[in-house]
């Protein structure tokens, strides 16, 4: 076969092809068997293979997985993946549509309802339609480039139908069927079981081999838009359509409300429904399906104002508790968990309840032996809600809280207005351990292939003995070797996620530091008012009160936690092997003059000239600080096209406006 010649049957081989990937997963009516679509796709293959100059970077050939990976590269959202409220009765339905109607006065409210998907949250980019980019949610802020692996599921199209660059969000989900599937595989060759659906479709897009990932049959529903160019729609709605017409996926469940009332009968339908489907669903998505009115309800810190995700009653059953055991969390305190008969629960084998604390067990009157209801709260984690008295045989038994750490034995103490026990020895291994899995974990320091298993295995086989050690075990290469599981790849991928790690930003690691009382979004408002460790570390109680969001307890706990000199050896050995210990946010100098400096400000309405982050960003980058709503705080108002009730509440309360043209003559003036 000639070049040509070549060249024509692979375009006409890609068509085909695409074609039926529309058929399959947005028109539900096949056309052909699955073994006919391998065939096609094995033709394009050795098309390509024989005229590689020929094959696309959106070929669907492209699906069957390339090349393993060291470890994820970071991927920071231009618009955050923020997570809904939760709703799980009608009353929080009703205060939810209250809330939403008091906001926008006495307009018309439509809400948009859709199942919510039990899966994982991506997020996919396209440039030109062409599928660029695709990543997990992660923290909301940053996730994980996962693109290798989204392009092997064939409801994400390569290739939109119009050249549209855009960022969409959706949820990646294995169904029930694949799950069946892989779990009967899995069993003939005597491996574990996977627990559910869910926790398949998440480990397969966490694979660094991507050809593991085109092995699991997963699935995409895309549901909601990042950012759209060269396109307009003015309701949630009109953007599912879009979106079905540009070639994704979208669940078909959905339906348009224009009262509150409605949508519940909608749930209870769906309540009633939800085992027919072919896939795990957990719940409903309510949304207002203005884009105007989204945008004038705005967000809190956590998550939008104009959407709620109602959590379909958690599903219960009885078994038995058959024992207790304590384990010793980073910060000391002493945890009792429920180790029960294993029972089936909403997907899942149960065998296991946290129960948080000693007066839980006084209060539910617990025995060992105990015949106990569990559900799961919100469907994801067991609890114990009952005991059943009336089936107790008089062979149960009390259990008592021990005296001692059961990890290093020193004298157990409750600290004034707590409810924990805790082990406040410094030294105690538990401690140590448990800070150092909290120091790599996702939300800290991020460091893959660092999971809870090895980072234990390093620490008791005395290898590693703070987070320090960590950054210098390029040092013990044959050691990590000679390790269970740890062949010269693994090892490898691990140094260099390891290596990677010290461009974290400063409040990753003050947050990995494990420092009581300071949770990750307390680390990063005092990095963007610090900016560095050493500052942080000089800093008092007051200078750390004059934060908004920090109390004199977490002062207390901060200047503490620095004063240790254990603290100070290892930031100090940290920043030797090269962690940055710098933010790398925006962040106004004090005294800098900048044109928006401590000045709060509201966008609103469609800018020509840049989009939504860019503005952000560059108010940012000029000392101001971005909120969603307009009040008496307010101090400037930035409107663009179509500005709508902002910018009228904004004339109303006497705000500042500036429109987009007065706003680029500042940033060109402050270039």
């Amino acid at each position: 076969m000639d070049r040509l010649t070549a060249e024509t049957k692979i375009a006409e081989l890609t068509k085909r092809i695409e074609r039926h990937n529309r058929l399959y997963y947005e028109e539900d009516r096949p056309e052909i068997s699955d073994q006919e679509y391998d065939q096609l796709v094995r033709d394009l293959q050795e098309l390509e293979a024989k005229f590689p100059d020929l094959a696309k970077e959106d070929s669907p050939t492209r699906r069957v997985g390339g090349q393993p990976l060291p470890f994820f590269e970071k991927v920071v959202h231009k618009t955050p993946m923020l997570s809904l409220g939760n709703a799980f009765s009608e009353e929080d339905l009703r205060d939810f549509d209250r809330r939403v109607r008091q906001a926008v006065g006495n307009q018309t409210v439509r809400y948009v309802g859709e199942l919510k998907i039990d899966g994982l949250a991506v997020s996919l980019r396209y440039d030109n339609g062409v599928f660029v980019q695709g990543a997990t949610r992660g923290d909301g802020t940053t996730g994980e480039d996962i693109t290798q692996n989204l392009r092997t599921i064939r409801s994400i199209p390569l290739r939109l139908t119009r050249p549209v660059s855009l960022e969409v969000r959706g949820e990646a989900y294995m169904s029930k069927g694949a799950f069946e599937r892989l779990n009967k595989e899995r069993e003939e060759k005597g491996e574990a079981l996977f627990a559910n659906p869910r926790n398949s479709a998440a480990g397969s897009l966490r694979q660094l081999d991507p050809k593991i990932a085109a092995s699991r049959q997963l699935d995409t529903f895309i549901y909601g838009i990042g950012e759209l160019q060269g396109e307009t729609v003015e309701s949630h709605s009109e953007g599912l359509a879009l979106l079905e017409e540009l070639g994704f996926a979208v669940n078909p469940e959905r339906r348009v409300f224009d009262n509150i009332d409605d949508v519940i009968a909608f749930i209870a339908s769906w309540t009633e429904k939800r085992p027919s489907l072919p896939y795990e669903i957990d719940g409903m998505v309510i949304k207002v399906d203005s884009y105007a009115q989204q945008e004038e309800l705005g967000f809190t810190a956590k998550s939008p104002r104009w959407a709620i995700a109602y959590k379909f009653p958690a599903e219960e059953a009885v078994t038995v508790l058959e024992g207790i055991e304590v384990s010793v969390g980073r910060t000391g305190a002493v945890t009792p968990t429920a180790l029960l008969k294993p029972v089936s629960l909403a997907g899942t084998t149960v065998k296991r309840a946290s129960l948080h604390n000693e007066d839980i067990i006084r209060e539910k009157g617990l025995l060992i032996g105990d015949h106990v209801v569990v559900k799961k709260a919100g469907d994801i984690i067991p609890e114990i809600i009952a005991v059943l008295p009336e089936r107790r045989t008089g062979d149960e038994t009390p259990f008592s809280m021990p005296t001692h750490c059961p990890e290093c034995g020193s004298e157990l103490v409750r600290l004034e207005d707590e409810v924990a026990l805790r082990c406040i020895n410094p030294m105690c291994p538990a401690l140590i351990r448990e800070g150092m899995i909290h120091f790599v974990s996702r939300t800290a320091m991020n460091i893959d292939g660092l999971g809870e298993k090895v980072v234990a295995q390093l620490f008791n086989d005395g290898i590693i003995h703070s987070v320090a050690d960590l950054y210098y075990l390029h040092q013990q290469r044959d050691v990590l070797l000679g390790m269970e599981r740890m062949g010269e790849k693994s090892v490898d991928n691990l140094l260099a996620a390891i290596e990677a790690s010290k461009q974290n930003s400063l409040e990753r690691v003050l947050f990995g530091l494990g420092i009581r009382l300071v949770g990750a979004k307390a680390a990063r408002v005092i990095a963007e008012h610090f900016g560095t460790m050493d500052a942080i570390m000089q800093a008092s109680e007051e200078e750390f009160t004059q934060i908004d969001e920090i109390g004199p307890k977490m002062a207390a706990s901060l200047v503490n936690y620095f004063a240790q000199p254990q603290a100070k050896a290892v930031i100090e050995r940290l920043k030797a092997a090269g962690v940055n210990m710098e933010y790398k946010g925006l962040r106004v100098e004090a005294g800098e003059d900048l044109p928006f400096a401590g000045k709060t400000i509201v966008l609103t309405g469609t800018l020509s000239q840049m989009s939504r982050q860019e503005a952000e960003e560059a108010i940012a980058r000029l000392g101001g600080k971005v909120t969603g709503s307009v009040s008496k705080k307010t101090d400037l108002v930035i409107a663009g096209e179509k500005a709508g009730s902002k910018l009228e509440k904004a004339e109303k309360l006497g705000v500042a406006v500036m429109d987009e043209a007065g706003f680029l003559q500042v940033l060109e003036g402050n270039g």
